[in-house]
């Protein structure tokens, strides 16, 4: 048989994790169906000892403890969470939608989308035979602390990733580098500070040029950029590269829904919702007037959507009041 929700969550990550808990405050009969083996997103499957300084009233935690928080968190509720099964179409009809996946169909009244980025790829080094060093010297993220202890590091570039990763590594790495082909660092000035007050070695302006064994390490041939100058080699154990992601949203594509967009990202108006009547979204997938890419302006726009469902397709449950009245008194 067919299963009916009030609401499906389609991404597991911070954002969606928390629009399922508000749907579950309001006793919405509530899926979440995420692609990855593992709630947590992006978070979870790159950056697990990431240090997160943007929740608010929490000074720092680590990714894989917001994560692990939030997982239980959704305990409070019988909420259905389905991993390891990717969202291969949603089609609109009488009573809503039907969202289909490999594994099987199940209807819905309404959708929040909340797939930030949609399939991430790294963005590769482009450097000739770079692909046989990776996995073994070059990494694409940080992502066990371990493999790098004691080693000598070498992470490559300019925004908030490259430099959060640097400090990361710092307290564990015998010693850290940070490369960028630009004087300036494009991250949060509180971040650069951070860094300048770190014992990361800052190398600009240079680019990699080249990469070569050397043994079990790795030879990183640098250009300085806008000058001309001979090539510096730099010997390191391992060399991280943190030039972002690209962002993949060909699976919506294929849905039988035509979502708008806004610089190539999801178009939403104030309560969330997108052209396509039924459906939001959330997160950093989404575009409008303002919009900041942060963890807590996905856990805010979560309730909006949430309550925006609520108050269009089921007026006559709980109207919106605090949140601590929605939950058990202890």
């Amino acid at each position: 048989m067919t299963e009916n929700y009030d609401i499906t969550i389609v991404g597991g990550g911070p954002a969606g994790m928390f629009a399922a808990f508000y749907a579950g405050m309001h006793n919405a009969k509530t899926q979440v169906v995420e692609s990855l083996a593992e709630l947590g997103g992006q978070i979870n499957a790159l950056y697990p000892e990431k240090t997160i300084l943007d929740v608010a009233g929490l000074p720092a935690v680590k990714g894989r403890d917001l994560v692990a928080a939030q997982q239980e968190q959704l305990k409070q509720f019988p909420l259905t969470i389905k991993t390891g099964a990717a969202v291969t179409n949603i089609t609109p009809n009488e009573a809503g939608f039907t969202v289909t996946t490999a594994k099987e169909t199940s209807q819905t009244r309404a959708v929040i989308i909340a797939v930030g980025n949609g399939a991430f790829t790294p963005r590769k080094l482009n450097v000739a035979g770079a692909d046989a060093f990776t996995g073994k010297q070059l990494f694409y993220s940080a992502r066990d602390l371990e493999t790098f202890r004691d080693q000598n590091v070498m992470v490559a570039g300019g925004g908030d990733a490259a430099i959060d990763q640097a400090l990361m590594l710092e307290p564990v790495a015998k010693s850290v580098t940070l490369l960028h082909r630009r004087a300036q660092f494009r991250g949060l000035a509180h971040m650069v500070d951070l860094l300048n007050a770190s014992t990361v070695n800052v190398k600009t302006p240079y680019l990699i040029r080249d990469l070569q064994a050397a043994g079990d390490q790795l030879d990183v041939i640098l250009k300085p950029v806008g000058a001309d100058a001979e090539p510096v080699h730099q010997i390191v154990d391992k060399l991280v590269v943190s030039y972002g992601f690209t962002a993949d949203h060909h699976a919506l594509d294929a849905w039988d829904v035509d979502l708008a967009e806004d610089h190539r990202l999801i178009a939403v108006d104030s309560t969330m919702a997108t052209n396509v009547d039924g459906i939001y979204a959330i997160g950093d997938g989404v575009m409008y007037p303002g919009k900041q890419p942060l963890i807590a302006t996905g856990y805010g726009e979560a309730p909006v959507a949430v309550q925006a469902i609520m108050s269009k397709f089921f007026p006559d449950r709980r109207g919106p009041v605090h949140s601590t009245s929605l939950t058990t008194k202890q």
